[in-house]
Parts: structure tokens; sequence; C-alpha cells
């Protein structure tokens, strides 16, 4: 039996509970996706969106430790900076981007925090066929998940990455993070325009509402261009509808969550069952 959402059911009181956190959280496909996995394994397992408000995340996250059979978060816009502040233990893409998108919790209540964001942009990047490898690429936002795709294209053998951000010293944070790790790569604050790029990237929220503006200045987008947005919902975002219209490869939000499905559930340590 399935029911909305892909729930695998029936439920019942040995079911292992999982969620995501976001503010908004109608845009999210991970319930869908999470749930059709849960049920290709065999897991006795469900995970339910939430809305949580960012004054109410440490809350929320703090009220998981003692809920015995929740053993999980995955964690959305705007959460994904915040949330580091609030788990026991980061693990290593976490520690390098600053952010975390999945938070496990340990047998003994620890809570361990995860971001999974970069390797879900690539390998999604990757099963379209496409590759960074030399090309120079602009990425659009340096939070959370911007953090994890500009660190990850920089491990994908780009040729130099431009970031730009409407908040300038989380900018600069990003810049010099990158070029501490790869002191060799031509890393560098950019303005909002596509001149000069054959990669554009856009990793924030800018366009999952009808009246938004597009995140960059789009004259000068080369024909040949790839466009990329990690956006959720819509699927095609006007920036991606702008590109396509003008010839260009355009790659939608969704290949990223697709795209690091497995290496969550691993994380989570929810095994096929035989």
């Amino acid at each position: 039996m399935t029911t909305v959402q892909g729930i695998p059911g029936p439920l019942s009181g040995s079911t292992r509970v999982y969620a995501i956190v976001g503010d908004p959280i109608a845009q999210v496909a991970s319930p869908r996706l999470f749930n059709t996995a849960f049920r290709e394994r065999s897991a006795d397992a469900v995970l339910v969106p939430l809305h949580v408000a960012p004054d109410a995340l440490r809350e929320v996250i703090d009220s998981f430790r003692a809920i015995r059979n929740f053993d999980g978060l995955v964690v959305t816009v705007p959460h994904k900076i915040a949330a580091t502040e609030w788990v026991d233990e980061l693990g290593p893409q976490a520690r390098l981007t600053g952010a975390l998108n999945t938070i496990r919790k340990t047998e003994d209540g620890r809570l361990i925090g995860e971001n999974f964001d970069g390797e879900g942009f690539i390998r999604g990047l990757a099963s379209r066929g496409q590759t960074l490898t030399g090309r120079r690429v602009l990425v659009i936002g340096a939070g959370g998940a911007g953090c994890a795709v500009a660190h990850a294209i920089a491990a994908a053998g780009a040729d130099a990455i431009g970031v730009f951000d409407i908040d300038t010293r989380r900018c600069r944070a990003l810049v010099d993070g990158i070029k501490a790790h790869r002191p060799g790569l031509n890393v560098f604050e950019a303005n909002p325009d596509a001149q000069g790029f054959d990669v554009i990237v856009n990793c924030t929220s800018i366009g999952m509402r009808p009246d938004d503006p597009l995140p960059l200045d789009i004259t000068h987008l080369a024909g040949d261009a790839l466009v990329a947005d990690i956006i959720l919902k819509p699927v095609t975002t006007p920036l991606l509808l702008a590109a396509s219209e003008r010839g260009c490869a355009i790659h939608q939000g969704p290949a990223m969550l697709e795209g690091q499905i497995d290496a969550v559930l691993d994380f989570f340590a929810v095994r096929a069952q035989t």
C-alpha cells in the first residue's frame, strides 16, 4: 500500500521517522523521493515535511533528541548554516562548507551533521552528460547550498570560479575558503553578470516566486553556456526559461536532490532489506 507523497505503508509503531525542515516547505520534493527510496529498500521508515521558522530551529532540533524513533533530518533553506550550531559533530563536507543538509542521530543520541549538496550537484550533472572540467563557472549565492556547490565545483576541475552574493562578507568568506583549500585555483568575487562565464549556477531562492527578478544579468549570456538552477519548484525557473530561449543548455534543480539520495540514505544507515 502506498499513499500520498509515496509514503510506504502501512505505518506502525516500529516505523523509523525522518523529517525535512525548511521555511518555506511546500516546494520540497524530498518526501516523495525519500519515501520512494525507503519502499525500494523495503525499509520500515517514513520522511515527513516540517515547516520550521528560523527562530524555532534550535528547539525543533533539540526536541528530536528525545524522540526515540526519530533517526534523522534533511535540512533545507534557510537553515543549512544555522543548523551547524545545534549538532554535536560535523562531517568533513559540513566542516569544509560551514553548512549542513543532513543530520543523523546516533544510537547514543548524538547528532551528526553532514552536507551532500555538492556531491548531489556534481552527480546530477554527470547523470545528464555534463562536466565542469576546464570551464569558467559563476556561482550566484554564497549561502548554505552555494557553499557546498562552489566547493564541489572546485573539486570537479573547473578552470575558474566567480562567486556573487549580495552579502559581500559572506561572498568573501566563501572565496577565501575555497582559496585556502585549493590555493592554485582562480577563485574571485564576481558581479551578477553572465559575461565571461560558460557555466552559470543559481544557488539562491530567487526564482521560486512568480514575480522574482532574474538573479543575474544575462544580456551577455553566451549561447553555448550551461545554466543551472538548484530550485526545486518551479522546475523550470524564469532563469532557466530565459536561458533556454537563448539556446543554452539548462540543468534543473531536482537533479541535485536525485544525485544525493543514495548517499544520504547510506549516511542514515538505511539498508536494503533482503
